[in-house]
């Protein structure tokens, strides 16, 4: 298809090009506004949709299309300037331009609450930042990749220290060294691909054969460098510092998709660039462990967690666990020679990597516009909302079910994948799978099962029970298009959900092309199915009528057995009490609905109490690992990066002494290394 003959908005590589484009100047246009900061909310936001629109329709393009590149000759022969839009990049354009059109909606109310604090550079580093992300995820040379994943590591880092208050200094600092640190890692993996090819761009990585253990080691640097970037565990003490600094709307592209960032570096290097195929077992199985210990500690950490946003920004860590539970089932496929596995494996990370995208940005929207009202971050301090703020309500609750895996909706169906992934692994001929997958399929439901807790805290806490809030009747719901955002979310949550049998096809797709490897059967008509039909099968749709009609099923047989008359009733007339006055004592309470059940089933509750007092020992096991969890988390901070940014922040003030301000010293600065120069040349 040539762009000559065809309009220039068929050709995804182009719409790519017109979304940068657009962000880019949308941004400047911002910043240059000055002082007129309402005008500058909306041309940021205006700028924003349609530059995400674009992005989004080209990301949607190129999902299961060709793959299309865009080549510009460079003076310098190592910085060729090359951008590569597959199957894998088109879904990381596609869920950033998501978000970024979503926040956009949204940021025309919330960023209101910012005028006075230069809201022209807020839409400057925010439209930016979004640029940056689309530019890493499509560059296929390591050259101006490493410059664009900086260029969005510096625009996070000004987001992130936006409020300019001290936790929002101290978390930006720390975000930046931890970022850089990651930096270096994947930096030096590029340097050794490139001394064994002679070449910085991607395509002569992806035909070269790096010898073991080069290939080891770029792996392994590569991972640290973009586990930084994702915030795996030991690697995410930035996340939740950073995260709730954030302005809600740049937190929700920060934890919606910056993070993913981190897991397409991952497979980008880990198998489209070494070719997993042609690593080691152990790649996937290092995967694999990182992705069940951040899954299961990430939300250990959560429940601990009374601020809303340090709690969601846990959360992050707990899901990015879970894509890598899906790609390490997916790079083992590859090492063993299992295309199905492959598929099932890669195929369930990256829905999963979608799906997180939508409930996240959903809830980090949701807390945004819970602070928006109430300013404050403390769940304690709230309570009650749901009758003051009810859209908000019901958006968090749909994003707080979809990341509690709740059918049907979409983060049940990317886990159901997961877990038929690790199962298919533990059936497979490579005995070091059959060990570590069941293990992680258990780590798996353990991170479900406490999920589910958290979710039921934080919502319960903010939005159920009696207001904590002394100004509960002054507040009301957020502005429209704060709402519109959020619905657009919960929307997006239902039907990735719901049209599960139509999207997974499209996901396994992606999958295989990112593998190399063959297509398999997903899903038939409205049934999911993990490439084996005997293995499992699901359907979402039914699944949500089957729901559907347990609550509609009580009301119908109600009606057919009462009839639908009403009888006739007495306004102002005493009621009646089988002849009591009525008291405080006669509603129904919890305890008197549940004493008939409790004498009904008293065998069965007697010997839960039985096996209750002889398990108590697991329940002050939990607690202990809880705690333990809870005292070893900062040691990490404390021991190993809090003296590392002493020590940089004790040299740089060293080195301010020899900056007196005496132009005379920088004239015998210069002296002394033209000396040092001329000595060493003469040598």
């Amino acid at each position: 298809m040539s762009a000559a003959v065809h309009p220039f908005w068929l050709d995804p590589m182009q719409m790519l090009l017109v979304s940068v484009g657009v962000f880019l100047l949308g941004g400047l246009a911002s910043l240059l506004l000055g002082g007129r900061e309402r005008a500058a909310i909306r041309v940021s936001g205006v700028a924003g949709i349609v530059g995400a629109l674009a992005g989004l329709w080209s990301g949607c393009r190129s999902l299961v299309g060709p793959v299309h590149g865009f080549d510009i000759a460079s003076p310098f022969p190592f910085a060729h300037f090359v951008l590569r839009l597959d199957p894998f990049s088109g879904l990381l354009v596609a869920v950033i331009s998501l978000l970024a059109l979503v926040t956009a909606i949204y940021s025309f109310a919330y960023v209101r609450e910012y005028i006075g604090r230069g809201v022209g550079p807020m839409g400057f580093f925010l439209n930016f930042f979004v640029a940056a992300m689309l530019l890493v995820v499509t560059s296929d040379n390591a050259f101006w990749f490493i410059v664009f994943f900086e260029m969005m590591s510096l625009a996070s880092y000004f987001l992130v220290i936006f409020d300019q208050n001290q936790e929002a200094v101290s978390a930006g600092f720390l975000y930046f060294v931890v970022a850089h640190a990651g930096s270096v890692a994947i930096m030096a993996a590029f340097f050794l691909m490139a001394n064994v090819t002679g070449s910085f761009d991607f395509a002569t990585f992806r035909v070269a054969t790096i010898p073991s253990p080069v290939n080891s080691i770029v792996f392994v640097l590569a991972f640290l460098g973009f586990g930084a970037k994702a915030g795996i565990i030991p690697l995410h003490i930035w996340l939740p510092r950073a995260h709730p600094a954030a302005p809600s709307h740049a937190s929700a592209l920060m934890s919606g998709v910056m993070i993913k960032i981190g897991v397409f570096g991952i497979v980008k290097v880990g198998v489209d660039l070494l070719g997993a195929s042609n690593g080691e077992l152990w790649w996937g199985l290092w995967v694999l462990f990182f992705g069940a210990i951040s899954s299961v500690l990430g939300v250990v950490y959560a429940l601990a967690e009374h601020d809303i946003k340090k709690l969601l920004a846990y959360h992050s860590v707990e899901n990015i666990g879970i894509i890598l539970l899906g790609v390490g089932v997916g790079m083992i496929g590859l090492a063993i020679g299992s295309p199905v596995l492959a598929v099932l494996g890669f195929m369930g990370g990256f829905y999963h990597l979608l799906n997180h995208a939508v409930f996240k940005g959903l809830l980090f929207l949701g807390a945004g516009s819970v602070i928006y009202r109430l300013h404050t971050k403390d769940m304690e301090k709230m309570g009650g909302l749901a009758r003051a703020m009810p859209w908000t309500a019901l958006s968090f609750l749909i994003g707080a079910l979809a990341i509690s895996a709740i059918p049907p909706l979409n983060g049940f169906v990317s886990e159901w994948y997961t877990y038929q992934a690790l199962f298919a692994a533990a059936l497979s001929d490579s005995w070091a799978a059959r060990i570590a997958t069941p293990i992680a399929a258990v780590m798996l439901a353990l991170t479900g099962a406490l999920a589910v807790m958290c979710f039921v805290k934080a919502y319960g806490v903010i939005f159920s029970g009696p207001s904590r809030n002394p100004h509960m009747a002054e507040i009301r719901e957020v502005p429209r298009p704060m709402v519109v955002g959020m619905a657009l979310l919960a929307a997006a949550c239902v039907a990735l959900g719901l049209a599960a049998p139509i999207v997974a096809p499209i996901m396994g797709k992606i999958a295989a092309a990112t593998a190399g490897v063959p297509q398999i059967t997903l899903a038939s008509g409205i049934m999911l199915i993990p490439g084996n039909a005997h293995q499992a099968v699901l359907s979402t749709p039914l699944v949500a009528i089957l729901l559907l009609a347990m609550a509609v099923l009580p009301l119908v047989l109600k009606a057919a057995l009462t009839g639908t008359g009403r009888p006739a009733s007495r306004r102002g007339a005493a009621p009646w009490a089988a002849g009591y006055l009525p008291d405080s004592h006669m509603p129904v309470t919890a305890a008197s609905f549940a004493q008939p059940i409790r004498m009904f089933f008293r065998p069965l509750y007697s010997m839960r109490n039985d096996l209750s007092r002889g398990w108590v020992w697991l329940a002050c096991a939990f607690e202990g690992f809880v705690a333990w969890a809870r005292r070893t988390e900062p040691r990490w901070d404390n021991e190993i990066i809090a003296p590392v940014v002493d020590g940089t922040e004790n040299v740089g003030r060293r080195l301010q002494a020899i900056q007196g301000g005496d132009f005379r010293i920088y004239c015998l600065y210069i002296v002394v290394a033209l000396v040092v120069l001329l000595a060493l040349a003469v040598r």
